[in-house]
């Protein structure tokens, strides 16, 4: 039987220390998975809704973007995206007399967990300017609304556009057109705050700014280096694939700074043998300090070519340019500096070329542990190098392999939600609707911020996510949101953003992923894109949580209508009674989706084309796969101080903060903890088990605090500290930024400890 929400914030004063865990997976995380479902749905809806996740006739886990496979289980999904799931298809609800009970005040005040266990929101709901609590409106006030605000703006970039990664092809496709037809490309989205640095490397380098491989790939490789990434807490369905690698003989390097268990031993629980036993995956482990990425594959070039048939030359002069300008930054690579920046011995980096040298196929995986650095676009184009240099693009069984996060923030940037779009694509747009898109660049995610904060723009409208609560420097964040004249929030659930308000609020209610979705009287389906590039279909199973939910395409196409009125010739109705129509559309727009309608109905979907993976075709300004030579960057501490990463617990997705403890971690019953090297600790005065508070340290000269964290020694790389977000955001400045991509630096921090 399903459960009530908490009445009251659970207290996270004391959290408790348990033994660290070397398994992910296995039994306790299958009763734990059925505990979560069944306070949320109950059983049988329970077994319902989960039968049908990530099944080709179901509907698309509303958690990561790993993809499936051809042959599915019955269970085919993980802890997280069980639980995912169970608080989307919640029986809990959030009505207009939950708003009506709970004033701003008391929502501001709440945990995140608090409010994301309230369930589903089942009405509109608004804040008049100078109201203190949320009422019901009816959706057309609310959209009239948005018409009022959006036509009374000097200019059309005073609007921003956020998209979460949860928004359907469709939606995005939709959302993209409404803005540019509009006037704006001010289009931020959760990829600037992830994966824009890989983007920005792999386009530059390879000419796709998307992974190169398949789980067929995966599967193929003779080595997986695993590089800043948790697969085990943030992809656990990954762990399935590096399980049938390595069964397959292949051997895996891990190179982060902390030991998971994931990366450990994974406990497979679909056979007996992997609940019992597992399977060992690490076969070496690269403990890194924070930030030497750069400077260890800088030196593993090196020694690469030095050794003698390593390099694979007919490749790189048939395929790639630069290469010379490489090899002479890359022989200059210093073992004393590498050593220095790494924190690694001499003996794990030979180990590690060993490896490299006797793998013919070798895929680097990688995710934030790399993309939110200062350098981080010149150390995934280092990754390139490595790769190139022994021809492993291209390849079967070889390539990159950025792990994307959030499940359709891959689709949602290939249906042009991105503030600089490419000429080509708005070429398309503009003649297949008639309209004139706006050339100039718009505003990513930190710039939007920017112009909240200094009255560049107005509105902010959100299709999906907890902008708030994802975004760096949480003060700055939060003063820049309240000065918007409305923000508007298309939710499923409660969650910090619609506590931070403009002037006025509105928070637009939507199907999810689960619910049933009938347009004109035909069930509709959308479609996602995963992160290698597989296009499916998402049909949800489940009467919506209430009547007056509106689908994320219903949404846009009424926004639509209401702010660009008659005047508009694009067929919004259209879209909304028929989803089948804005495919059509996307299909003559975007490279990849000819015959889309076809393709999806397909049982399992398609793979879009991706020319260096498929042909050895590199679309760069060169023709060729780029090689690149930046100087070595790495983070150097001041005495007294640490670096710091913000990471998730195990009981967490992205924002989403589905319980209190870290089970891998051995963390219990709260969040605000500290994971700091023993050696580090002892030398800095911080005893196991004492409180301090954490202040940023950043050239500004601001102060920046996170109050009341309990010590943990932890065995972290020496010099780097660890703690979550969203509670650690307030460490992040917002100008501290990667190069390039434009990326918060959330995972370099300089901090110092101050007694609580």
């Amino acid at each position: 039987m399903a459960t009530k929400p908490p009445t009251g914030d659970p207290v996270q004063d004391a959290p408790r220390v348990e033994a660290v865990g070397h398994a992910a997976a296995g039994l306790s995380a299958v009763a734990h998975t059925l505990r979560v479902a069944q306070r949320q749905m109950g059983v049988r809806r329970a077994a319902r809704t989960l039968l049908k996740v990530n099944q080709k006739d179901g509907f698309d886990c509303p958690g990561c973007a790993w993809p499936e496979g051809g042959e599915r289980h019955a269970a085919e999904f993980c802890e997280n995206g069980a639980k995912a799931v169970a608080e989307e298809a919640t029986l809990r609800r959030v009505t207009p007399a939950f708003f009506a009970a709970h004033p701003l005040a008391d929502l501001a005040a709440r945990s995140g967990y608090w409010l994301g266990q309230q369930g589903r929101i089942t009405h509109p709901v608004y804040l008049p300017e100078g109201a203190d609590r949320y009422e019901a409106v009816t959706w057309e006030r609310a959209f009239g609304i948005i018409a009022e605000e959006l036509t009374a703006l000097d200019s059309p970039d005073e609007a921003l556009f956020y998209t979460s990664g949860r928004t359907s092809n469709e939606a995005a496709f939709l959302l993209q057109l409404f803005a540019r037809e509009f006037g704006t490309n001010n289009l931020p989205d959760c990829s600037n705050m992830c994966h824009e640095s890989s983007g920005s490397a792999l386009i530059e380098t390879l000419g796709v700014g998307k992974g190169s491989v398949s789980l067929e790939d995966l599967h193929r490789a003779d080595l997986i280096i695993v590089a800043g990434q948790n697969p085990g807490t943030n992809h656990p369905r990954m762990l399935s694939a590096l399980e049938q690698a390595k069964a397959a003989g292949a051997k895996i390097i891990s190179v982060n700074p902390l030991p998971e268990a994931g990366l450990e031993r994974f406990k497979n629980p679909q056979t007996a043998r992997g609940m019992l036993r597992g399977t060992a995956l690490t076969d070496l482990f690269l403990q890194i300090r924070i930030g030497g990425d750069q400077a260890l594959f800088r030196l593993l070039n090196k020694l690469v070519l030095e050794t003698d048939g390593a390099v694979d030359t007919a490749f790189v002069a048939a395929h790639t340019h630069g290469f010379e300008e490489f090899a002479e930054a890359a022989r200059a690579a210093d073992w004393e500096e590498t050593l220095a920046a790494t924190g690694l011995d001499r003996d794990a980096i030979e180990q590690a070329l060993a490896m490299i040298l006797g793998s013919r196929r070798t895929i680097v995986c990688w995710a934030m542990g790399l993309t939110q650095h200062k350098h981080s676009v010149p150390t995934i184009r280092e990754v390139v190098n490595f790769l190139l240099l022994r021809g492993n693009i291209g390849r079967p069984g070889a390539g990159v392999c950025p792990v994307r996060g959030h499940s359709n923030v891959q689709g949602d940037r290939t249906m042009g939600i991105f503030e600089r779009p490419a000429p080509a694509f708005l070429d398309a747009l503009d003649a297949e609707f008639g309209i004139t898109s706006p050339r100039h660049h718009g505003y990513d995610v930190v710039r939007s911020i920017q112009a909240l904060r200094d009255g560049a723009a107005k509105v902010f409208f959100a299709m999906g996510g907890n902008f708030v609560a994802a975004s760096p420097d949480t003060a700055v964040t939060e003063a820049a949101m309240r000065r918007a004249r409305l923000t508007v929030h298309v939710s499923t659930k409660l969650n910090r953003s619609h506590a931070v308000t403009g002037t006025r609020a509105l928070i637009l209610p939507t199907l999810g992923r689960t619910d049933k979705d009938v347009q004109g009287g035909r069930k509709q389906f959308v479609t996602v894109e995963d992160s290698m590039g597989l296009v499916h279909s998402s049909r949800g199973n489940l009467t919506p949580a209430s009547p007056y939910l509106l689908s994320e395409p219903a949404i846009v196409a009424r926004l639509a209508r209401a702010v660009l009125g008659p005047g508009s010739a694009t067929p919004w109705e259209d879209f909304e009674r028929d989803y089948g129509t804005i495919r059509d559309r996307i299909s003559r727009v975007v490279p990849g989706f000819e015959d889309f309608n076809a393709r999806v109905a397909r049982p399992g979907g398609f793979a879009l084309p991706h020319a260096p993976r498929d042909e050895r075709r590199f679309p760069t300004a060169t023709g060729k796969a780029n090689f690149t030579a930046a100087p070595v960057e790495y983070p150097e501490l001041p005495a007294g101080r640490l670096l710091l990463q913000t990471l998730r617990s195990h009981d967490q997705y992205n924002t989403t903060v589905y319980g209190l403890d870290d089970r891998y971690r051995g963390i219990k019953g709260g969040r605000r903890v500290v994971m700091v090297n023993p050696d580090d600790a002892r030398r800095l005065g911080l005893a196991d088990g004492s409180y301090t508070d954490l202040v940023g340290e950043w050239k500004d000269g601001v102060e920046r605090r996170a109050p009341g964290f309990r010590v943990v020694h932890y065995p972290t790389a020496r010099g780097c500290a660890a703690a979550y977000y969203p509670e650690t955001n307030v460490l992040v400045p917002l100008d501290a930024t990667a190069d390039t991509s434009n990326t918060p630096a959330s995972k370099s921090v300089v901090i110092r400890f101050e007694q609580a």
